[in-house]
């Protein structure tokens, strides 16, 4: 492993503050500077970026922006790898700036679809997601409860930053949050993964939320760039091993969010089948 990729699984392995988007990201980066290593061939090239992306993925297994991010890029590199070594690197460069001004067009989609949703609302959210940030800054709700999301208690920080942005913020601890769904009008969480049967993967602590909504007849939204979409059912993956991360069924979850659109959870497999490079970037990660 060279030192910018030990250095890069390294950050991702003890990161406890960032969100998906961010981790993907950091990922995407890595893997575009492994890419202009010296290679002898394209097949070379891309068995080292192979090996490198599989390493970013494994480095946090629970957080599939990370495996759907390196996987765009080596679907890209395979389909050209014909290509000369200089070209090849060229395009997975662009690949991976494309990726990442995607991911901040990707945000704003989903935010101006929330934005009806958002208006005059009263919105509890969990942990500290970039999406959610980014949609509850372009429409203000009426009200925003902040859970501390502990052990790491990123919510505390998310919470600040909400306020120093002119939001109406309560911060609440995670065993008191339930209850105070009671009082809000939508539950909108991020995502770690979102499963190919809807199966949501996120910070511990969401499961029980989406009950207590279900139970209070809160709509449960989860915004989700579709990068964080993985082509495999929950029961198909890898036991989830990190106690930050847990499963909530799609039965909780109202609808997704996503810039190719809004959809409910049993229409996500849809979504991933007619998106290749998630198919093809798994395929690669996994051979």
């Amino acid at each position: 492993m060279t030192s910018i990729l030990g250095e890069r699984v390294a950050e991702l392995r003890a990161d406890h503050e960032h969100g998906a988007s961010w981790m993907a990201r950091r990922a995407v980066e890595a893997l575009a500077e492994t890419a202009l290593e010296p290679a002898a061939s394209g097949e070379e090239l891309l068995t080292r970026l192979v090996v490198a992306g599989r390493e970013l993925a494994d480095s946090r297994p629970g957080v599939g922006a990370i495996a759907g991010a390196v996987g765009r890029l080596l679907a890209a590199a395979s389909a050209n790898v014909q290509l000369e070594v200089p070209e090849l690197q060229r395009l997975v460069g662009e690949e991976a700036k494309s990726l990442v001004n995607g991911r901040e067009r990707a945000g704003a989609s989903i935010a101006i679809q929330l934005r009806e949703r958002l208006e005059d609302a009263d919105v509890l959210t969990h942990s500290a997601s970039a999406t959610v940030r980014e949609a509850l800054l372009r429409t203000p709700p009426a009200h925003v409860i902040c859970t501390a999301s502990s052990p790491q208690d990123e919510g505390r920080a998310f919470a600040e930053e909400l306020r120093s942005n002119g939001l109406e913020v309560e911060l609440v601890e995670d065993d008191d949050a339930p209850a105070r769904l009671e009082w809000a009008s939508l539950l909108l969480l991020g995502a770690d993964t979102v499963f190919h049967d809807g199966t949501l993967c996120n910070k511990t602590g969401t499961r029980v939320l989406a009950e207590a909504a279900a139970g209070d007849s809160v709509p449960v939204v989860v915004a989700c760039e579709v990068i964080k979409l993985a082509p495999m059912d929950a029961g198909d993956a890898p036991p989830l091993t990190a106690e930050e991360f847990e499963l909530t069924p799609p039965a909780l979850i109202d609808c997704v969010v996503t810039e190719e659109g809004t959809v409910s959870p049993d229409e996500i497999g849809a979504l991933v089948d007619r998106t290749p490079f998630l198919r093809e970037g798994y395929a690669l990660l996994s051979r």
